[in-house]
């Protein structure tokens, strides 16, 4: 039998947070069945009528001396932590005292309640014997003080004579006095280690909650039969109350609901209260006493047990609750901002449309027309500001629901139109913004170019229809049709106050959105350093792109460890994005660390990431992080060990590199600094081969003097030792893989040059000891192609069919192809919620960046013309 039980009470205890959690989630349920009961034996109709007899500073006092009248039940929860082992603290003391006794107090059921609530909240380092202890030697009080009003009513009625008509229930005032004296005695001759830690002090302590308890409760309802001003002796109610509260204990109902109020309605009517003067007493007793306190310890117990929730699953209910409200909050600011918008403009088709009318009740509204036209866009400016989550945004939110608040509130005393629905509507809304607080986090706002378009297009519609508005309603005009009963406006006037509206919210709109902006993270926006990068590279090595960097045509995110650059990200800002070119440079060791980094900052700085022509390495990690992808081309390899111009594949090359060394072309690789003649000469041929096009830049290299002077310089000389080719080398900063960058020819070249310097640079390449020749990007090329292809790569080859302004993509592959070994798939990467559309136009915008001599970059669109 006792291994039985053993094994009984060890399954207990391995599912003791499921029996938590069934417990909490019963007492919630018990609680609001009680009060569902309540709200069945008191009429919506009395309460309001009885509310309404009353001043705002009654209403108010009640509210807060209500409260204070709970507050010494709060002893009983002081009281309870000397029993036991563990420490707490005031604060937790005072929020566990105040859940526990306003539960008890709507839903007692004998004190059960409250003793469960107590062993939940006190369960820390104490055995169960401990706990079970201290809250019955608390149970024992409870009623000790009631039990004094008892001796003080017996020598109210039969010593002075208050309340005579009360004496045929002696026996109830009897039966309470004993109560005290009884435990008393029990309690000091009994020796028992139940009572162990009952000293004198204590059992005073006790004494002295309990009958502060009861002091508050006859106190309050004497004040609330006061301020009704009820023309009674209120000594006499005193032994009324006491009897009422005994008869209301012994009956174990929560609250004493229906005994106490019975007994109190028929004993009042003694003392000349008429039933509904009786009847409202106690519903403001029960509101304020009880429901309103109630309500306090409701929300503190839902906020503790979402804590407890909380910590348990690692933070998500509080994320997923602070997320929910801010989504919920930006709803309903769009949506009164549009309300507001209709209102103001067309008043007559929105007060005749059935679905707005449904909405009606529950937006702002404003006298002024001027006024409500500024505050409708203030409403969709903030809520763009919650919708973007930043920090910025909250106070003037507030401020802006606030203003929004107390005007409706005034309109609505203008016209006796104030409801409880609408209270309560703006009570829930004051609670999502609490709740939504810290949902706040980004430090600025970047608009995207969704948002701009979004605001635009609400600004540009409303002040159109607003112009026609006031155009069909103008007297002076004269119409041949009857102007649509949609577009009728009250007048001319409010119709002007309206256009000023308009143009005050553009101005304030601005101002706002550049309040927004302000602003910017630290790490970002930071120039390329050429020292910072070099070291880089001589550390740690670079890669294909790190050599651009040397253009001075990109931002720089520069992720340092214990102060020392780590990685380098060269980035473009458009709109709200990050356009990161290729992979960073540096040391790899640390990427996964610097991109979480760069996302937070990014996302502080109100910036999503687009990074452009990455290899699946980097696109798969990003896609872990929340990226989506798509494929914008290849990027070919030359295996120097395999390349030869022997055989018959490349015998054209073969040929052509005879005939150019017949023709008496040398090549050279010139080392810098490249003195100014060279540089005139290298302009020249650049000049020849643009024809009068600008160049781009970003993912290419530009004609750069200081970039130039970087590294060697691959060139073809004609016969008159005239230079009438160039390619300049991109060192990689390994030894594994060498590249070129621009790669130019005069008109006056001959055809094939170009094949030439490739073949030159890949035997010079290869007896320098590299393994591969990078021959660049084939952008877009085997992308698409395939029926079964994503829709997104499907957009992709049709750009691919008709190519950039200045290079021909299909031109490039197969040129590209006769010497490429294999080709590695380049990427580009976006976060999921971002549109695909916004930001490939972005991203082309970028990279379709033209640079002009001046050194001034220039966008310019994606086409020309589609051939």
């Amino acid at each position: 039998m006792k291994a039985r039980l053993q094994k009984i009470g060890a399954a207990i205890n391995k599912r003791m947070g499921i029996i938590k959690a069934l417990f909490v989630f019963s007492v919630l349920l018990f609680v609001i069945s009680e009060v569902g009961k309540i709200a069945k034996e008191v009429s919506g109709a009395q309460l309001a009528t009885a509310l309404a007899s009353q001043s705002w500073w009654h209403l108010l006092s009640m509210v807060v001396i209500g409260i204070i009248a709970v507050t010494p039940m709060l002893t009983y929860d002081v009281m309870i932590t000397k029993f036991l082992p563990n420490h707490y603290s005031l604060g937790y003391i005072l929020k566990a005292g105040w859940i526990t006794n306003t539960f008890t107090n709507i839903g007692g059921f004998g004190g059960v309640l409250g003793a469960s609530l107590r062993a939940n909240f006190y369960n820390r380092e104490a055995t169960k014997k401990q706990i079970v202890f201290a809250i019955s030697k608390i149970a024992l009080f409870l009623v000790s003080g009631l039990s004094l009003y008892c001796m003080i009513s017996l020598v109210l009625v039969y010593g002075f004579g208050i309340g005579q008509m009360y004496g045929t229930y002696w026996i109830w005032l009897v039966g309470g006095a004993l109560y005290f004296p009884a435990i008393f005695i029990f309690t000091r001759v009994n020796d028992s280690e139940f009572f162990d830690g009952l000293t004198l002090g204590n059992v005073v302590r006790l004494l002295s909650g309990s009958f502060g308890e009861w002091t508050g409760c006859v106190l309050f309802f004497l004040l609330i039969g006061n301020f009704m001003g009820l023309p009674i002796d209120f000594a006499a109610v005193v032994p009324l109350f006491v009897i009422a509260s005994v008869v209301g204990e012994v009956s174990m109902v929560p609250g004493g609901i229906g005994s106490f109020d019975v007994f109190m309605i028929f004993g009042l009517a003694a003392v000349g209260v008429s039933r509904p003067d009786a009847v409202a007493w106690l519903l403001f007793y029960r509101l304020f006493y009880y429901i309103i306190p109630f309500a306090i310890g409701l929300v503190l117990f839902v906020h503790d047990t979402g804590h407890r929730l909380n910590v348990r699953l690692a933070g998500i209910p509080k994320q997923a609750l602070q997320r929910g409200a801010q989504m919920v909050l930006t709803v309903f600011l769009y949506v009164s901002g549009f309300l507001m918008l209709l209102m103001s403009t067309v008043p007559n088709f929105a007060y005749n449309n059935k679905l707005f009318l449904q909405f009606y009740p529950y937006t702002f509204f404003f006298i002024n027309q001027a006024s409500s036209i500024i505050m409708a866009f203030l409403l969709i400016g903030v809520a763009l500001g919650t919708a973007g989550r930043v920090k910025k945004a909250f106070w003037p939110t507030v401020i802006v629901l606030l203003v929004a608040i107390l005007n409706t509130i005034r309109w609505l005393v203008v016209y006796d139109a104030i409801s409880m629905k609408f209270i309560i509507f703006l009570v829930i809304i004051l609670a999502l913004v609490a709740l939504s607080r810290h949902a706040y986090y980004r430090d600025r706002m970047a608009f995207s170019w969704g948002q701009t378009l979004w605001v635009g297009c609400v600004y540009v519609v409303t002040f159109v229809l607003y112009t026609i508005v006031g155009v069909y309603n103008a007297p002076q005009i004269h119409h041949r049709h009857a102007v649509p009963e949609a577009l009728f406006f009250p007048s001319q006037k409010l119709w002007l106050f309206g256009v000023l509206g308009l143009v005050l919210a553009a101005m304030i709109l601005v101002l706002m959105y550049r309040y927004f902006a302000s602003g910017h993270n630290q790490r970002l926006q930071q120039t390329v350093d050429a020292a910072r990068v070099k070291q880089i590279i001589d550390n740690y090595g670079g890669n294909e792109i790190s050599h651009l960097a040397y253009l001075n045509d990109k931002l720089a995110y520069y992720y340092q460890v214990d102060g020392q650059d780590q990685l380098i990200f060269l980035y473009q800002l458009k709109a709200d994005k990050l356009i990161i070119m290729g992979e960073p440079f540096g040391n790899q060791a640390v990427l996964q660390a610097a991109l979480e980094q760069l996302l937070d900052d990014a996302d502080s700085d109100g910036c999503s990431l687009v990074f452009y022509e990455i290899n699946e390495t980097l696109t798969m990690r990003l896609h872990e992080m929340g990226f989506d992808f798509i494929k914008t081309g290849e990027e070919g390899h030359v295996k120097l060990a395999d390349f030869s111009l022997a055989g018959k594949r490349l015998r054209g090359e073969r040929a052509l590199m005879n005939k150019f060394a017949r023709d008496q072309y040398e090549f050279a690789v010139l080392q810098p600094p490249f003195s100014a003649e060279v540089m005139a000469e290298l302009r020249a041929v650049s000049d020849s081969w643009l024809a009068g096009e600008t160049e781009k830049g970003f993912s290419l290299g530009f004609f750069d003097e200081s970039y130039l002077n970087q590294a060697p310089i691959a060139v073809v000389y004609d016969p008159e030792h005239r230079i009438v080719a160039f390619a300049n080398i991109m060192p990689q900063g390994n030894h594994q893989t060498t590249s070129i960058d621009l790669m130019r020819s005069s008109k006056a070249a001959p055809s094939g040059i170009m094949d030439t310097v490739f073949v030159h640079l890949f035997e010079q390449a290869r007896d320098d000891g590299y393994a591969y020749f990078n021959m660049g990007m084939a952008p877009l090329s085997g992308v698409g192609v395939s029926r079964y292809s994503f829709i997104q790569e499907k957009i992709a080859h049709l750009i691919y069919e008709y190519g950039y302004q200045l290079y021909g993509f299909q031109g490039l592959r197969s040129y590209k192809e006769k010497y490429v070994t294999d080709w590695a798939p380049k990427y580009i990467a976006y976060r999921k919620r971002n549109s695909l559309i916004f930001t490939i136009l972005q991203l082309l915008q970028v990279v379709n960046t033209r640079v002009h001599k001046s050194g001034q970059r220039r966008p310019v669109w994606l086409f020309k013309r589609l051939k």
